[in-house]
């Protein structure tokens, strides 16, 4: 069944989400912020991971990278991008309206920030990329049930943290791989035969990276407004395969 990689995933982050919030009210605030930290390390590391596994190249010469300048070109246009369009703003925005909504009302004053450091999270990088286009191409949604397992240890620590703002990230997230999964029906012509997948994990990897300094450093970079960085190296595939 395609999309169910993005189904269990779903439903991965509710059941972390929950309990961690249920959990939260037996952990002291200073644990909650030493937790987030340590969170933020290991979130740093998994970046670094996936950047080095699409640069480094070895060959019969040694170690050499690529994708440099079209990781770098992207990341600067994607960010101008980004800023022009306060995509950061609209979902601080989005999360202070989920915020107002009886469901979440007397959420602690954490809410928004948990949903937009749990949206991006979980939405941007490897699994969320290659998963989602293997889903969609009938290879199968294993990435996206590792992801999912993953996703539900990190919203369950995020949750005790922040809230329940993060079990509100299913929403983007599940827009996000949704559209995905249904790109890849359509885009697997493009993609075949191309580095567009290898470059698009590259640059997520380097905004999860982003992520995981916000959490250590508890917020210093706009992570959202770099999002449009992830449509670059698409543009830059489809253009080199046309031309040739």
């Amino acid at each position: 069944m395609i999309g169910l990689g993005t189904i269990i995933n779903v439903i991965a982050i509710i059941a972390g989400s929950t309990i961690g919030m249920i959990v939260k009210k037996g952990i002291p605030e200073s644990m909650q912020r030493s937790v987030m930290k340590t969170l933020g390390i290991a979130v740093m590391f998994i970046g670094i991971s996936g950047v080095l596994q699409e640069m480094l190249v070895i060959t019969e010469d040694g170690i050499s990278t690529q994708g440099t300048m079209l990781m770098i070109i992207s990341l600067v246009l994607g960010t101008v991008i980004g800023e022009l369009c306060r995509i950061e703003a609209r979902l601080e925005s989005a999360g202070d309206k989920l915020k107002k909504l009886k469901l979440f009302s007397g959420s602690n004053p954490h809410f928004t920030e948990g949903f937009v450091t749990a949206t991006l999270v979980v939405s941007i990088g490897a699994m969320s990329i290659i998963g989602s286009f293997n889903d969609g191409l009938g290879i199968g949604p294993d990435i996206l049930i590792t992801k999912s397992i993953l996703d539900f240890i990190s919203t369950m620590i995020f949750a005790s943290a922040l809230g329940a703002g993060v079990i509100c990230s299913i929403i983007p997230m599940g827009i996000y791989q949704g559209a995905l999964t249904v790109l890849a029906r359509f885009a697997q012509p493009l993609v075949e035969g191309t580095t567009i997948i290898s470059d698009l994990s590259l640059v997520g990897s380097v905004l999860i990276f982003a992520v995981g300094i916000n959490l250590f450093a508890e917020k210093s970079i706009k992570v959202g407004n770099m999002l449009p960085s992830l449509l670059i190296p698409i543009i830059y595939g489809i253009i080199k395969t046309f031309i040739g």
